[in-house]
């Protein structure tokens, strides 16, 4: 297969070569005494933009740093997403990429740069990683401003698909224990068009994969999740209508696969939660799948070294299956 490396320098060459024999092309026919009523072939900027927009080199993964719109008064040092570049040279629309929404009970103690590890790691897999950064309780966050963020933040895939053209419009969103819970929530408000808090979705996800998420609300709350409890502004009793707005059990879209993975283990986001939400989209006649780790905890199986980190990675990098391909 060679180095990618070196497959990207001779994408680099070989594009040159075509660009320099247009210039040849059209320096020949302006020399050559033209016909009266004929034109000669013009090469200008955006003509050479066109032709290198078909293919992106990169000889190593790049990292950039994109911020998103929100509703009302943002906060730049908040409200942005880093966006992972995978090595290599790509056609339009041939990079896979992933939303990757960190977790932390939805507090400021965790961000998205204790996630950054797991975004290289995808990158190296050749997948785009767009690694979201969110306002949380104690940073400004909170109900409805946590939850409004990871929203606008999936609003803006589209016109970071259509900033770098070799990116495949259709991501993936995956999320890891608070981040689970808004993957869920966020990627399926297509089907909760007429919900006041985040009218008007702009984006709907190929696949959603939910690691060691607390999928079903109610019952987390009720299993002393408190940092649930905090986010939310109450117990399910005294605040149900903002539980079903933004609980992915009450807010099922059977169209979109989805992937739950959890660990038998975890003591801090009981598996039930997991396994309660794919229990519950089989009977909305969805597609999800539950994958069940022996022995994991709630943070084994996103940690390096730990005997599922690699497969879990390998699922999110292998993508949605397609029906009717292979």
């Amino acid at each position: 297969m060679g180095d990618p490396a070196n497959r990207g320098h001779s994408g680099v060459h070989a594009k040159s070569i075509c660009v320099m024999a247009l210039l040849v092309l059209v320096t020949s026919c302006s020399l050559n005494k033209p016909e009266e009523n004929s034109k000669p072939l013009a090469v200008n900027d955006s003509t050479i933009a066109a032709f290198e927009q078909n293919v992106s080199q990169r000889p190593m993964s790049s990292i950039q740093r994109v911020g998103y719109p929100v509703q009302g008064v943002g906060d730049p040092a908040q409200n942005w997403g880093d966006l992972y570049l995978p090595a290599g040279t790509h056609k339009a629309q041939s990079v896979p990429m992933v939303v990757l929404i960190h977790g932390g009970g939805w507090r400021n103690s965790v961000g998205a740069g204790d996630f950054a590890y797991y975004a290289q790691a995808l990158a190296d897999r050749g997948v785009a990683v767009y690694n979201i950064e969110y306002r949380r309780v104690g940073s400004g966050g909170g109900w409805p401003t946590t939850f409004t963020d990871v929203a606008s933040a999936l609003d803006h895939v589209p016109q970071i698909a259509q900033d770098h053209p070799e990116l495949r419009p259709d991501a993936q969103v995956v999320g890891h224990s608070a981040g689970a819970q808004l993957a869920l929530w966020a990627g399926t408000r297509e089907m909760h068009r007429n919900d006041p808090l985040t009218p008007d979705p702009k984006f709907r996800p190929s696949r959603i994969v939910a690691l060691s998420g607390p999928l079903d609300m109610h019952f987390a709350a009720g299993t002393g999740d408190q940092g649930l409890v905090n986010v939310i502004g109450g117990q399910p009793a005294i605040l149900a209508k903002r539980y079903s707005n933004v609980d992915p059990i009450q807010n099922l879209d059977p169209k979109i696969p989805v992937v739950a993975v959890h660990g038998t283990a975890d003591k801090t986001v009981s598996y039930l939660n997991s396994q309660r939400y794919i229990q519950a989209l089989h009977r909305a006649g969805g597609a999800g799948t539950l994958r069940l780790l022996p022995g994991d905890n709630h943070g084994s199986l996103i940690r390096p070294g730990t005997p599922n980190y690699d497969s879990v990675l390998d699922l999110i990098a292998s993508g949605p299956v397609v029906p009717g391909a292979g």
